[in-house]
């Protein structure tokens, strides 16, 4: 993320959910890059602009979630990507964890809405073809994670 894009003040029109996982996204760039603790990345993130309007709830999900789980998240993801995870940009690594953790964790999400908020993420803070690779992996996490659903579709 460059200064612009670090700092980006999330939509007037995003949902509050969607702006959970903005912030989410930003705090898990901090953490991929910096290694910080997840309780200073929080209280960091907290203080954002913009923050008062986002599902607090969620962005405690997503954040603390994928920074937890980490280690599973990515054996979920891992063995659907072309590269080592080291070589996935920041950006498309923390669309995934949060991607992945929301297809294990909130099964009340749709997985097209959580693929499409993932690939949102990256096109909003990713390069260029981020997010078409983010969507390709999470499409077929998704088959793996939530068979019955995608098969419903």
């Amino acid at each position: 993320m460059n200064n612009k894009t670090q700092h980006a003040n999330p939509s007037k029109s995003r949902s509050p959910r969607h702006r959970a996982r903005e912030f989410a996204l930003q705090g898990l760039y901090q953490w991929l890059l910096n290694n910080e603790d997840s309780g200073v990345i929080d209280a960091h993130i907290r203080q954002a602009h913009g923050f008062d309007k986002a599902d607090r709830e969620h962005f405690d999900a997503l954040l603390h979630g994928a920074i937890n789980h980490s280690i599973e998240l990515r054996e979920e993801f891992a063995p659907l990507i072309d590269r080592g995870i080291k070589e996935l940009s920041p950006i498309e690594h923390a669309a995934l964890l949060i991607g992945t953790y929301e297809l294990k964790n909130h099964i009340e999400i749709p997985y097209r809405v959580v693929i499409n908020e993932a690939v949102e993420l990256t096109k909003s803070f990713g390069g260029i073809d981020g997010h078409k690779y983010v969507n390709g992996v999470l499409d077929k996490l998704a088959v793996k994670l939530r068979p019955n659903e995608v098969a419903a579709k």
